[in-house]
């Protein structure tokens, strides 16, 4: 029987539809999608124009999206949504590194490197080491922990930005860490730098007053056995925006100092040149249930 599709039941009526559901999950979140969204349109009281401006926007960021650049991450990433899934599904011990978001810019394989090695395949910016420990949540070293690693240069582009200047890979790395859980890398160190804003989102930033701007920060994913993996940053404590990240994603415990060292013998221990920038960096695992 045919029912008048009104304000009042709009939503029972379109909820109603996916009754037949087989999966549990699938019909709860499209039947919470619904209900929010209706509400949503009914709180703004949403017009034609302004729906019809909606969906070209959206589909605007399905054009900007190719093997190389994900404009729905950074979409999600502005509204803080990319930040809120992290946190609900990072609930966990207190100890254990925080996570964070993945970015867009996780797009190429990473490719393998040897402890030691240089991230860094260009050699002119300023140079720096991390170095660190991959362990459990009581403290024990997890011997050969996969560190996914990822930044942008000094100038603040990736690799995928830049293929006419950097050459694909340069500021990535694939470790593994030792037989002590230990790690280390050379690299630039980063720069803080804008997100994407020639496309659709960076007309959103730019039309709410809003900065384009994130730290400098380096991206690592690490993983072991038998521990759930991260995805985390390490962010560098001087650096401009840290206080206003646009994506949100600083978290107090991922801030570290990057000192500097200008002992030339400490220098050449690191296989870099004084001076130099250098942050250590403990990477904390929980076991897998």
């Amino acid at each position: 029987m045919a029912t008048d599709f009104t304000e009042s039941n709009a939503a029972d009526a379109v909820i109603a539809s996916f009754a037949d559901t087989p999966d549990p999950r699938l019909r709860n979140v499209l039947t919470s999608l619904v209900r929010h969204l209706h509400d949503f349109v009914r709180d703004v009281e949403l017009t034609s124009a302004e729906w019809e401006k909606a969906i070209e926007f959206l589909t605007a960021v399905g054009h900007m999206c190719d093997d190389k650049r994900q404009e729905f991450i950074l979409l999600s990433d502005v509204l803080g949504v990319s930040m809120l899934v992290e946190t609900l599904n990072a609930r966990g011990p207190e100890a254990v590194t925080a996570s964070t978001v993945l970015g867009p810019f996780h797009v190429v394989e990473s490719p393998a490197r040897r402890l030691g090695d240089s991230i860094d395949l260009l050699g002119d910016g300023p140079p720096c080491v991390v170095e660190g420990r991959v362990v459990s949540l009581d403290g024990t070293p997890l011997p050969g922990a996969q560190l996914d690693v990822w930044q942008a240069n000094d100038q603040g582009f990736y690799d995928v930005q830049q293929p006419d200047v950097q050459p694909l890979g340069n500021g990535r790395g694939l470790f593994t860490a030792d037989s002590e859980g230990r790690f280390r890398f050379r690299t630039v160190l980063p720069s803080h730098y804008p997100i994407p804003t020639d496309g659709p989102v960076g007309q959103l930033l730019n039309e709410t007053n809003r900065h384009p701007y994130r730290p400098a920060h380096i991206h690592i994913i690490v993983s072991a056995d038998g521990h759930a993996p991260v995805v985390t940053h390490v962010f560098v404590a001087d650096s401009p925006y840290i206080e206003s990240d646009a994506v949100f994603a600083v978290k107090r415990s991922l801030i570290h100092e990057f000192r500097e060292v200008s002992d030339p013998d400490e220098a050449e221990r690191y296989g870099v040149t004084a001076p130099f920038r250098l942050a250590n960096v403990d990477l904390v695992l929980e076991p897998e249930s």
